[in-house]
């Protein structure tokens, strides 16, 4: 294996060490403006969940299981056919 020149070592080094600090710095920020709401904390409304709209049955998976049947058809008619000019070869 051959060895990296010394610049080319620094460089990575330094990337590296860079990239961490920007991640810590970027997970350890808050904003404050979250924490300090003062008095606008005061007229947060409460409202109703909205009606829902189309009921759907819950965990109905009839249209996915179909859309994989016809995907492994697409799949594996063409296979079919070619096999046997697969294997004469």
């Amino acid at each position: 294996m051959r060895k990296l020149p010394r610049i080319f070592r620094f460089l990575l080094l330094a990337l590296l060490a860079l990239f961490f600090v920007s991640i810590l710095a970027s997970t350890g920020s808050h904003n404050p403006a979250q924490k300090n709401l003062g008095a606008a904390a005061f007229y947060a409304q409460v409202t109703d969940t909205p009606p829902v709209e189309g009921e759907s049955e819950i965990g109905s998976t009839d249209g996915i299981v179909l859309m994989g049947v016809i995907i492994v058809l697409i799949v594996m008619v063409p296979i079919l056919i070619r096999r046997k000019s697969w294997s004469e070869e």
